[in-house]
């Protein structure tokens, strides 16, 4: 049975030549099988895709296959059905990586001449819950790539080993024209002796073999704001590695994180923390002392406090990152159970019990 090439491009029987191109190319890419390693049958629908090209291309192959389903050279899928994975494009005189190239190389890859920006770096510090609410000043080493001092970023170890390159006369880029069933392309690429710079370097500086970077750890001293919290990022301006050809420095983001605390929780701007009580220090209020970001603080118990209550200490907790505010330190009372008691002390809870006015249970509204 006659394949239906039509249905391999996933074009119309109408479809132009133009639209036959597209189709291709887009398959193409999609099915090559240096390309594809996901799918077991993209080589045979690559091959498909090839032969389907290959006939409906060619407007006299195309025309007869319009007319008995087939060509004259076998195509059609019989036993004399021709095989592009053994001739692959080498009877059109190229192969796919140059069909390829013309197809979907243009513009892409192409190395900028000038100065070129250098790369961002990333470093991740780790601060204490205090420095992060009041702020600190933090020393860290950061490797990365700085300008050649000793050539000045240029690569060279002097101006005049700097020439214009005699392959591409300074372009940086060289025209090739090639053939392919689809007709004639034209295609730029990188020159391959500058590497598309336009510029060759006869005398490459030794201290940085012709780069005009080299590999150094700097020193650099970070000032932490009041209020950071755990992933804030703090970007550092031209802190991250120097630009080819003397091109800007990239940034350097410092990611914050904050060490978990012994006795706080930090939500948002408030800090919460669990502070035990004595039952007599519930039942009778108290003043007691609670351990604050900047030392100890007072806090008054009023009598009767139940376990699990909150009291609000406003201006304790983190500053705004901003400048709005300071939050509040919200302290949660736990009233603890007396154990291993005296019978001197057992008997007098025994006689508080009895005058104490018990509440109804749960059983009473039975």
């Amino acid at each position: 049975m006659a394949k239906d090439y039509y249905k391999i491009l996933g074009v119309s029987e109408n479809a132009s030549k133009e639209d036959i191109k597209k189709a291709y190319k887009r398959l193409a890419k999609k099915y090559h099988p240096d390309l594809n390693k996901t799918e077991p049958d993209a080589a045979e629908r690559f091959k498909e895709i090839n032969e389907a090209a290959s006939v409906l291309g060619d407007e006299k192959k195309r025309a007869q296959y319009d007319r008995f389903g087939s060509t004259s050279e076998g195509f059609g899928g019989g036993s004399q059905g021709f095989d592009f994975s053994d001739f692959g494009f080498s009877d059109f005189g190229f192969d796919f990586e140059d069909i390829f190239d013309t197809f979907f190389s243009r513009g892409f890859g192409r190395q900028s001449r000038g100065p070129r920006r250098g790369a961002d770096l990333r470093y991740e510090l780790e601060i204490t819950l205090e420095e992060a609410a009041f702020g600190t000043k933090k020393n860290i080493v950061v490797p990365r790539m700085e300008k050649c001092e000793e050539c000045k970023g240029t690569g060279a170890l002097s101006d005049s080993d700097i020439a214009v390159c005699d392959k591409c006369n300074g372009r940086g880029r060289i025209q090739n024209i090639k053939r392919t069933p689809f007709g004639i392309f034209s295609t730029t690429t990188a020159c391959p002796k500058c590497h598309g710079e336009g510029k060759i370097i006869k005398n490459p500086c030794p201290k940085c073999n012709g780069t005009g970077l080299v590999h150094h750890d700097r020193k650099i001293e970070i000032r932490i704001p009041e209020g950071v919290d755990d992933g804030n990022e703090l970007r550092i301006a031209g802190g991250g590695e120097a630009g080819a050809k003397n091109g800007s420095p990239g940034d350097l983001y410092v990611v914050i994180n904050v060490k978990p605390h012994d006795m706080f929780q930090r939500k948002n701007n408030d800090i919460h923390i669990d502070v035990p009580i004595s039952f007599a220090q519930a039942a009778l209020g108290d003043e007691i002392e609670v351990p604050t970001l900047k030392g100890r603080a007072k806090l008054k118990i009023p009598a009767g406090t139940q376990t699990n209550t909150i009291f609000r200490m406003k201006g304790k907790g983190i500053p705004n990152l901003h400048g709005y505010g300071t939050g509040s330190e919200n302290v949660k009372v736990i009233v603890e159970t007396p154990t291993n008691l005296t019978k001197k002390q057992k008997e007098l809870l025994r006689e508080f019990e009895k005058g104490t006015k018990k509440k109804k249970g749960v059983f009473d509204f039975l």
